[in-house]
């Protein structure tokens, strides 16, 4: 059992940078595979990034070489650190955790950027 709670998210203009933080409230070393969705509204869920526990990572199109993702297993932490942000990254942020039994998500953080 692990609880996620992410940060970090706000309001920002066109082209500005956030990192947004997934805190988990034990250790992430058994999380085999953790990543970033993101919501707007009335849309479904998409996935953002993902990440295995060997640092292994994956992009959609539309934040490719815009958004980096990260893990600190030492800092039960994951990050997403998103650059030269546009407004249809307008969404609410969520952090997730596979495990081979288990999919945890956190509650979800919202970004808006405005133009």
């Amino acid at each position: 059992q692990v609880q996620l709670v992410e940060s970090g998210g706000g309001l920002v203009q066109t082209g500005g940078s956030l990192r947004l933080s997934c805190a988990a409230s034990r250790s992430i070393f058994g999380l085999n595979v953790m990543g970033w969705y993101r919501q707007a509204p009335g849309k479904q869920r998409e996935l953002v990034a993902s990440i295995t526990n060997r640092g292994s990572t994956n992009y959609a199109d539309s934040v490719k070489g815009r958004f980096t993702i990260s893990r600190d297993n030492a800092k039960n932490t994951m990050y997403l650190q998103m650059n030269s942000l546009k407004p249809e990254d307008t969404a609410v942020y969520y952090c997730n955790a596979v495990t081979t039994s288990y999919v945890y998500w956190g509650k979800g953080t919202q970004v808006t950027v405005s133009s």
